[in-house]
């Protein structure tokens, strides 16, 4: 997400670097390939209008400090206002209200609203939520199917319906249910449809009066631009929203939807999308997407996905070994691509970290989640003892791996030479306290947001 936005803002900051100071020349012309990135990114012309003039108003001003650069000093406005523009922070679930909390999901068909319901409820249910969902769309062939199947990965409960049912009694039965079996939240699925109409918005509204839900979420996919904030109005005018989830962000390379719906709406992005797994739900914060935009990553986000799906027990035992002297072997490396993939891959991780806009397309490419599949497919054709000890492996065991992993001998000497710098780092990061303590020490080392010395 906001790749080509992030690219452009990043090229108009370097062009001020070498300045000695802010001057009313130099932030017109910076201010014009602000404007010329924000229409790129699809962004709502209103909400330009307003940007602008706020970040000139700034700069001109006593806000700038004397002691930061040009370019420190305008990213530092930019990623003000872009925080001020989504929102300031982030707006939690309101679940205070006696259970179970009614969670009703609204959006157009195809932007992704059964697959949220599933991934909202799988992010309550890590959160220590006893979760129920239920489907009112009666209309779509196979959608109530689709939930059932995706509550059953997740290990939730889901309430059976059927599509001769009426929409309303399906909720209210629901309703009843979840409060017999002590649930802490119900969420509803609505029907979708191609396109705003009256017997839509009609019977959402029947729904709403029915259930009372304390959290009324608008689903729209972003990939869909400005027109998602507009959408996201139309749907708000005619019903009580608490606010908005985005879908598909991981594929929007623009971003003009997260920068424009909470403007046109007035509603918080309470959510947002970012990948195909039942996991890749995320809480939006304006001020980390700020920083992500700006190149200065996100730490944050990155310790608490850490913190939240690190493997203790093996990190402990890693721990252990490594302060007795013990090697770093292929097998805690493979141990080590496995939390990688449960940290949203490498290109999650990567996204997070700062300055990784910056690297050149070629680096970027060579560094991708399917070249992780092919390391962990060379050392699962490894045996036991040749993953234990990496010196043991010579010519013909090399052909034998890549014969079995479908690779060939080249990938197997690039996973070697990538396994030993790892080992080397592997020292470095012990010697520091673990990876947790090193990410915790680099989110310290950018305070209030800043870059460091450009």
């Amino acid at each position: 997400m906001f790749a080509n936005l992030s690219e452009r803002l990043q090229k108009v900051v370097k062009t001020l670097s070498g300045q000695g100071r802010l001057t009313e020349e130099n932030i017109e012309s910076t201010l014009r390939d602000i404007r010329m990135a924000l229409l790129e990114a699809d962004v709502a012309l209103s909400i330009i209008k307003d940007f602008i003039p706020q970040i000139k108003e700034k700069a001109l001003g006593q806000e700038v400090m004397g002691s930061l650069t040009p370019g420190q000093a305008l990213i530092k406005l930019v990623n003000d206002e872009l925080t001020r523009m989504m929102g300031e922070k982030n707006d939690e679930l309101d679940l205070t209200t006696q259970p179970p909390a009614v969670i009703l999901m609204a959006g157009l068909q195809g932007s992704g609203k059964t697959t949220t319901v599933a991934k909202l409820a799988n992010w309550l249910k890590k959160n220590e939520k006893k979760v129920m969902v239920v489907s009112t769309d009666v209309y779509r062939p196979a959608a109530i199917q689709q939930l059932q199947t995706l509550a059953q990965t997740i290990s939730v409960e889901f309430f059976p319906s059927h599509e001769n049912q009426d929409p309303i009694k399906i909720a209210t039965a629901a309703l009843q249910e979840a409060k017999s079996k002590l649930m802490d939240v119900l969420i509803i699925d609505t029907a979708g449809r191609l396109h705003i109409d009256d017997e839509m918005m009609s019977e959402i509204k029947r729904l709403h009066a029915s259930v009372q839900p304390i959290e009324t979420l608008f689903v729209v996919d972003s990939m869909t631009g400005q027109d998602a904030a507009n959408t996201a109005k139309a749907f708000n005018e005619a019903l009580p929203l608490t606010g908005v989830i985005l879908t598909k962000t991981d594929g929007d390379a623009r971003g003009g939807a997260a920068l424009s719906v909470r403007w046109i709406t007035g509603k918080p992005i309470k959510f947002i999308g970012v990948g195909e797994k039942i996991d890749a739900i995320e809480p939006f914060h304006p001020e980390r997407i700020a920083s992500r935009i700006l190149g200065m990553g996100d730490i944050v986000t990155l310790v608490e996905e850490a913190e939240r799906n690190l493997d203790r027990s093996k990190a402990e035992k890693l721990a252990k070994k490594m302060k007795k002297g013990k090697a770093f072997d292929l097998e805690d490396f493979r141990d080590q691509l496995r939390q990688v993939h449960n940290m949203g891959g490498i290109t999650g991780i990567m996204s997070k970290l700062p300055g990784m806009n910056s690297l050149p397309q070629n680096v970027k490419d060579k560094v991708n989640d399917k070249s992780l599949i092919e390391i962990e497919a060379i050392i699962n054709s490894m045996t036991q003892k040749e993953r234990r000890l990496p010196d043991l492996i010579n010519g013909s065991r090399k052909r034998r791996i890549a014969n079995g992993s479908g690779t060939d001998i080249q990938a197997v000497n690039r996973l070697l030479k990538q396994f030993m710098q790892m080992q080397k780092m592997m020292k470095k990061i012990s010697k520091q306290g673990g990876l947790l303590k090193l990410m915790r020490g680099m989110q310290g080392n950018f305070p209030g947001g800043m870059l460091p010395p450009m």
